[in-house]
């Protein structure tokens, strides 16, 4: 290792040192939730007995004109709530679509938010609710750390995957329209007041996506849990739980979607995952990952399927204790700590394959990866605290070996 390794080294593990104590100061929570088949209904009633009123509606084009968001606006009607759709066509959001909303949201005098939708439309409302806090600066100036300072209006998330967990998370994800940089906007503050878990929303989703959501939930959990510097016990039991939950109803949701249990398991799964990584972060999956949809367009959820197994071995020895304790969570055996650690990576990779989901990339291109090596080391040193501190070298060899 050269010197300028072992200094950063040092840099990262001072800086999660400090974080580490900083973090009893910033005021995690989970938010308050409706759980169950047909809670979206219930919504509007429940936000006016909190005489939240004048609300924007984030959601998707698609899921518009399917009528999926029609129960909602009639709660909302119902209610009495005066309420503005902005619907978005693509899948990421960029600067461009918060800029947008944030338009709508002040012309129409709107005063909270409701995000319906996966994570990406959970986080472009996340971001836009970032710009009514602060509507001179642009979407880059709030990316980073504890950059929006000021409680957001009220806001409520409806995720219609079981996989983002942006519904309890400080995280929103934005690509900049300029660079296509994928950056994470990061404060407590992005928490979310309400949250509905609805199991209905997500009986529709094709295979495809429940597979590559849940797996997203899953590099959640499994990242907050290896990181485990940041973690408190309630951290560490969650992301453990959703582990087990997903691990137990992935297969079922993926091969049966009309299963309601499943589907409510693996929504409980992805809310556990989003709370654990809140305070104990992610890690190099993500932190690759995001390069990956920034350049090339890669689905979130397909990136971290793909990347997971390949970045838990990669840590080798420094993983083995974590993995084999979610190994055991999960009735996988083993001898030792690294039998039950590859053997729960092994489950990972068995997971992907019956699901159909690819094991590498094809479209990584040589003039590309000093690129993916820097926006990846920016984003993830020295806030993350994974198992084992990664040079440029390590994420050199480490991107070329997901290649194909």
């Amino acid at each position: 290792m050269s010197m300028s390794d072992t200094l950063e080294v040092i840099w990262c593990r001072t800086f999660q040192a400090v974080l580490k104590i900083g973090n009893y100061f910033m005021g995690y929570r989970m938010p308050t939730y409706l759980e169950g088949p047909g809670k979206i209904k219930e919504l509007g009633g429940f936000l006016k007995q909190k005489n939240i009123n004048d609300v924007l509606v984030v959601t998707g084009s698609g899921m518009l004109r399917r009528g999926q968001v029609q129960p909602l606006l009639d709660g909302f009607a119902a209610a009495g709530i005066r309420y503005t759709v902005q619907a978005f066509d693509h899948p990421d959001p960029s600067s461009d679509d918060v800029e947008l909303g944030y338009k709508t949201y002040k012309e129409n005098g709107c005063k909270a938010i409701v995000a319906l939708g996966g994570g990406s439309r959970i986080d472009c409302a996340k971001g836009i609710a970032a710009k009514a806090v602060h509507p001179r600066k642009k979407v880059s100036q709030l990316q980073g750390l504890l950059k929006v300072h000021w409680p957001i209006p009220p806001f409520v998330a409806i995720p219609t995957t079981a996989g983002a967990g942006s519904e309890t998370t400080v995280a929103a994800v934005i690509t900049d329209s300029a660079t296509h940089r994928k950056a994470a906007i990061n404060d407590p503050f992005l928490i979310p007041r309400y949250a509905v878990l609805d199991p209905e929303l997500t009986v529709g989703l094709p295979p495809y996506t429940t597979a590559t959501t849940g797996m997203d939930a899953l590099a959640h959990a499994v990242e907050a849990y290896t990181n485990h510097t940041y973690n408190t016990k309630l951290e560490n039991k969650l992301a453990k739980e959703a582990v087990k939950l997903i691990h137990d109803n992935i297969l079922t949701a993926f091969e049966d979607g009309s299963n309601l249990e499943a589907r409510q398991n693996m929504q409980r799964g992805a809310f556990y995952a989003g709370r654990a990584f809140t305070r104990g972060c992610v890690g190099y999956v993500h932190a690759v990952g995001h390069t990956l949809g920034g350049l090339y367009g890669v689905a979130h959820g397909l990136a971290m399927a793909v990347l997971l197994p390949h970045v838990m071995r990669e840590y080798g020895a420094s993983a083995h204790k974590r993995l084999a304790e979610l190994a055991d969570v999960c009735g996988i055996g083993g001898e030792n700590e690294a039998e039950k650690a590859n053997a729960f990576i092994r489950w990972i990779e068995d997971t992907n394959r019956k699901m159909g989901l690819p094991d590498s990339f094809d479209m990584i291109r040589d003039e590309d990866i000093d690129q993916m090596i820097t926006w990846a080391r920016k984003e993830a040193n020295p806030l993350y605290p994974v198992p084992v501190v990664w040079s440029r070298k390590d994420f050199r060899r480490f991107i070329e070996s997901i290649r194909r």
